[in-house]
């Protein structure tokens, strides 16, 4: 198993939801360094690479990605501040309710 951390919305009774993405990914390597194995932080990928990242995350047979932009702060629900972009060929997108 591999777990990929990729934000931290609070720290030590901090709240770090109102700082940008990139300090709040600071805050969260330092949370996790020295972390046991299977353990990772997901990194910023940035240009004109999301195509080929969602074919590549396709091809894992992943559920999608994620897009948040690095200097903006955390809010919750949908936003136009990150994106969900789905792999419709996952497993779960074909269960029938």
């Amino acid at each position: 198993m591999q777990l990929y951390a990729f934000d931290i919305l609070a720290l030590g009774g901090e709240d770090l939801r109102q700082l940008p993405l990139e300090m709040r990914k600071t805050n969260l390597a330092r949370l996790l360094r020295g972390r046991p194995d299977g353990m990772f932080i997901a990194p910023f990928e940035s240009g004109a690479i999301g195509p080929d990242l969602f074919r590549a995350a396709c091809d894992l047979r992943l559920e999608g990605i994620i897009s948040k932009r690095r200097d903006r702060r955390y809010i919750a629900g949908r936003t136009r501040e990150w994106l969900k972009i789905k792999n419709r060929t996952y497993p779960a997108m074909s269960r029938e309710l």
